[in-house]
């Protein structure tokens, strides 16, 4: 009895402990560092489509799938939309182990669209079933169990391949069985009570139906409608002012522009960079270590993320100036990878700009997050991922489709490292003339906080310091 009452005063344990073991399971992919060998190897398709073609599906499919899984998600109280997520990741490596056709493979682009657009349910579910005072923490453990979950699948399928000699495709079939682990896993999660926006349920149940007339029935359904109307309006309303609340604040909409713009650079580097590595040393003629270097950079990727919490900045005057630095230093190693020849010059430089992407994207949430309400942070964090992914669609559009510019893979790094150092441009101008007001502002504020006979006698030693001290001498007799 003592156990259970335990338990239940530790619910957000629970819940908290359930969604960071899908979390690990679910990031857990030891094929995934491999999916371009074994796209241009085993699957026999060429570098130009799976850069020119299949790759730019996921994007648009994303975009498409965004705002309609976005509303779902909160409506339908999160956790139908991770049993999605797991059951689509299911499909994803049934079709990545049985499917040859290009017309197969193609839809599984919109099938992992549909697993990226819905990881906003998994970032919300938490904050919709533990109390507020224990958000930091459950937030630290589930992106810990993330973290976790994928160096582990990338080290795992590292080992595999180099000392086991393991296929691609017995590797894809081991994360199919890790991905129904985190389907089963996902089974069993707790539904919430309610969404942040869409807070009332409304539920007719075939019972209460049975039990009233025809007029009543007819009656009971408009009632229903009319509920769902004034829920929608409602919902509607809260979302505006929480929009409003959000933007309204010019320190948050620089930290949001930033968060969109460098979003979509990063994205484009993470999807195309194993083309990259395959481009400079093809993997099927050289040792492949895609998944070693994934597991290394999340891991520094994770450290700098982690030693935000232990750095003493005040963010509201250095935060633009760090965003323009930082980009600066992503710019260089996007052109690095650009311009090398030797792979692992080229894997260093991915460690760095991932190590400093995740450095200040962590310091961008914690900022945005500060001043906001849970609901606020959720809309943010929606808009905010749609901006980068439109952002993202038009790169992928005009830089890598065929049916505009359809770039070769080195090419399209320079255009990005191009873009990352307008981003860096942009925040060291503004960050430069935030700094320069807050030291002149505070140098005003000092002076005229001082009072006048302070000044005047000032003024009297710079003009007269003879004098000034004689006149202190005095005044001390």
């Amino acid at each position: 009895m003592n156990f259970w009452r335990k338990m239940k005063r530790s619910d957000w344990v629970f819940h908290t402990a359930l969604l960071s073991l899908y979390g690990f399971f679910a990031n857990c992919r030891p094929a995934e560092p491999f999916l371009t060998p074994y796209l241009v190897g085993p699957k026999n398709i060429s570098e130009e489509v799976v850069t020119n073609y299949l790759f730019p599906i996921w994007t648009y499919s994303y975009l498409a799938v965004l705002c309609p899984v976005f509303l779902l998600t909160d409506l339908l109280r999160y956790k139908p939309l991770i049993v999605a997520q797991g059951l689509f990741l299911v499909i994803n490596y049934i079709l990545l182990c049985f499917a040859n056709s290009l017309t197969a493979l193609t839809y599984l682009q919109f099938n992992f669209a549909m697993v990226t657009s819905t990881e906003v349910a998994y970032f919300s579910y938490i904050y919709s079933v533990i109390p507020p005072e224990r958000y930091q923490r459950a937030t630290g453990y589930v992106r810990s169990a993330m973290l976790t979950g994928y160096t582990f699948g990338a080290t795992l399928g590292q080992l595999l391949i180099s000392l086991a000699g393991t296929s691609y495709f017995h590797i894809n079939t081991i994360t199919l069985g890790l991905m129904a682990v985190a389907f089963c896993v996902s089974l069993v999660l707790p539904m919430p009570q309610n969404g942040m926006f869409f807070k009332k349920k409304v539920d007719v149940s075939s019972e209460t139906l049975n039990e009233v007339g025809g007029t009543d029935i007819a009656k009971e359904a408009t009632g229903r409608c009319c509920a769902w109307g004034n829920i929608i309006k409602t919902s509607g309303k809260q979302m505006w002012e929480s929009l409003k609340e959000t933007y309204s604040s010019r320190s948050l909409v620089q930290w949001s522009l930033w968060w969109a713009l460098a979003t979509a650079g990063y994205g484009q580097v993470f999807n195309y960079v194993q083309l990259m590595w395959d481009h400079i040393e093809p993997s099927s003629t050289a040792s492949v270590y895609n998944g070693g270097v994934e597991a290394v950079c999340t891991l520094v990727g994770a450290a700098a993320a982690f030693s935000v919490g232990y750095i003493r900045v005040q963010w509201g005057v250095w935060g633009e100036l760090s965003l323009g630095g930082f980009s600066a230093v992503g710019a260089g190693c996007v052109f690095l990878m650009g311009f090398t020849d030797n792979i692992w010059l080229c894997y260093a430089g991915y460690a760095v700009f991932k190590a400093s992407y995740m450095f200040l994207i962590t310091i961008t949430m914690f900022q945005i997050a500060l001043n906001l309400s849970m609901e606020c942070y959720a809309l943010t964090f929606g808009i905010n991922t749609f901006v980068a992914l439109t952002l993202q669609t038009i790169l992928t559009a005009v830089v890598v489709d065929n049916s505009a510019l359809g770039l070769d893979i080195t090419t399209q790094f320079l255009v990005y490292g191009g873009y990352y150092s307008t981003i860096s441009v942009l925040f060291l101008m503004q960050g430069l003339y935030t700094v320069c007001k807050h030291y002149c502002k505070s140098a005003a504020e000092i002076n005229t906080s001082r009072p006048p006979s302070a000044i005047l006698e000032e003024k009297y030693k710079e003009l007269d310091p003879q004098t000034t001290q004689n006149k202190n001498e005095h005044s001390t007799l």
